[in-house]
């Protein structure tokens, strides 16, 4: 009671409440939990002192004469609205007071998030609604709520209530899904800042893991090309990313006796070496269709290479031949002689 007396006398006498009062009290702003202790200091600057004093809510230090340095302590912190001033009396009987603002705080009991008017999967390019929930926390002035996805700020909401006393608030952030969207992590933070004081009191919620449908889409160029060797296989890859996970059929070129049934719906294909032309590959699920494309062409150099090796046994043949008419007689022996050679006659080996 005697708190708010000093109050209405000093409004009454005139005398200054803040910087005129020759006082100095550490701190000078004062951020404590709802509960804790509580301490500060109030130091006179003056040489004309006579006495000094606390009062608070929560009790205080009587008027102290002959001391310039007083301090206020309180056990616990039980009031949300907690107020403290020291006081001065002068020998000139004057008394004057400077207010030490305390912030009483409460961090939230839980913050969580979910989605809004929906649960399970969402469609890709679809809005949807998460919320999330602070729970009996204050005071709902200094609070803060930041919505993360990933590691990235989504957004922040900041709210001006100013009660002091714990309060519950729910916040809403509308956000529209994409394929990049599925199985990443929201969350919210639920932070009370607090001037001058460094780190700010932070509940974070549990993740909410995104799960968004999408049809099926490629990451490889829609259609591809591809060369066939005789002495190499060629795999045409035909998959795709979606969500549900997509199922494959192929349609085969019209010159293939490949049968369907003898595949079971694979994301790659391994043609025949012998069967050329387009393979289309159509990729399915609950979200959509879409289809790509293989061209198989034999490779140039597989027919140039077999072209010349026959055109070189053609032409040897051909050579072969050709002096076979000319240098072979009926009789099967060359036609030209060697020396003195004659035909059915010994060749001279020099004197007998």
């Amino acid at each position: 009671m005697l708190f708010f007396v000093l109050i209405a006398l000093s409004a009454c006498s005139g005398q200054p409440v803040t910087s005129s009062c020759p006082v100095e009290m550490s701190p000078t702003t004062a951020v404590v939990r709802f509960g804790d202790p509580f301490s500060a200091n109030c130091s006179s600057l003056s040489n004309q002192t006579e006495g000094m004093g606390w009062e608070s809510t929560l009790g205080g230090t009587p008027l102290t004469h002959g001391f310039t340095f007083l301090p206020l302590k309180i056990d616990s912190v039980t009031d949300w609205t907690v107020n403290a001033q020291c006081f001065l009396n002068t020998l000139d009987e004057n008394q004057c007071f400077k207010i030490l603002p305390i912030t009483v705080y409460k961090t939230p009991d839980s913050v969580s998030v979910h989605q809004v008017d929906q649960k399970g999967p969402i469609v890709s390019g679809q809005l949807y609604y998460l919320q999330c929930d602070v729970e009996n926390v204050a005071p709902m002035r200094h609070l803060s709520v930041y919505w993360y996805q990933g590691n990235q700020l989504v957004e922040k909401h900041k709210v001006g209530d100013p009660d002091p006393i714990p309060a519950s608030k729910s916040f809403t952030q509308g956000m529209r899904a994409h394929s990049d969207d599925n199985g990443t992590k929201i969350w919210c933070e639920a932070q009370l800042n607090f001037p001058g004081v460094p780190n700010a009191y932070t509940v974070r919620s549990e993740p909410h893991e995104l799960i968004v449908l999408y049809p099926p889409f490629f990451m490889d160029p829609a259609n591809e090309t591809h060369e066939i060797r005789a002495d190499s296989k060629t795999t045409l890859n035909c998959t795709a990313t979606g969500n549900p996970s997509p199922s494959y059929s192929w349609h085969f070129p019209d010159n293939t006796q490949m049968n369907w049934s003898q595949h079971k719906h694979p994301a790659f294909l391994t043609p025949d070496n012998d069967v050329p032309g387009t393979y289309k590959c159509t990729a399915s699920n609950t979200q959509g269709t879409t289809s790509k494309y293989f061209t198989v062409i034999k490779a140039k150099g597989n027919r140039t290479t077999f072209a010349a090796l026959v055109g070189g046994f053609v032409s040897l043949g051909a050579l072969l031949f050709v002096g076979g008419l000319f240098f072979m007689t009926p009789e099967g022996t060359f036609a030209f002689n060697k020396g003195s050679y004659l035909k059915g006659q010994p060749t001279s080996s020099g004197p007998v």
